[in-house]
């Protein structure tokens, strides 16, 4: 399969500063399962095929009131705080990116980058600005989620964005 990594799709990459331990945090980031109780976006997430250091999840998901359906392939890297994820089929023709924590001294930098291609070249230029923004605005939703989860049980208050 031909790697088109940014050949001319959008990517988002959105940081956020989590004020807890990583390894806590990496945890819930992982337990993709559990998203939906605490992301109103994610109408349902379920493990297809779990292995070793992998899993295949469906994801149902409203975006702008669409309604989104995809497969996708997770790949964990626990020693390095960070998870892959590739659409294997849905809605989108590519929907890539990962998940990547790191250590900081006031909790846990956590950026999500994604990468989508409609597969439709030309309205591209139409539905791109606006997927990116809607993409992005939902991305930051999911970190902010992330983050409250761990503000009260770790006093760890706000958490802010780059």
């Amino acid at each position: 399969m031909e790697d088109k990594w940014g050949e001319d799709m959008p990517i988002v990459e959105v940081k956020h500063l989590v004020k807890a331990p990583i390894d806590a945090v990496y945890q819930l980031v992982a337990d993709q399962e559990s998203y939906p109780q605490f992301m109103k976006a994610m109408e349902s997430i379920r493990v297809l095929e779990r292995g070793d250091g992998y899993t295949l999840t469906e994801w149902i998901a409203r975006l702008q009131g669409a309604r989104f359906r995809w497969i996708e392939r997770d790949l964990y890297y626990p020693a390095q705080h960070r998870i892959t994820y590739d659409q294997t089929e849905g809605d989108l023709k590519v929907f890539r990116g990962y998940w990547e924590l790191t250590e900081v001294p006031e909790g846990t930098q956590v950026v999500l980058v994604t990468e989508f291609e409609f597969g439709i070249p030309m309205l591209a230029a139409m539905l791109n600005p606006v997927a990116k923004m809607a993409l992005r605005n939902n991305s930051k939703d999911m970190l902010e989620a992330i983050g409250a989860k761990f503000g009260a049980d770790h006093g760890g208050g706000p958490s802010r964005y780059e």
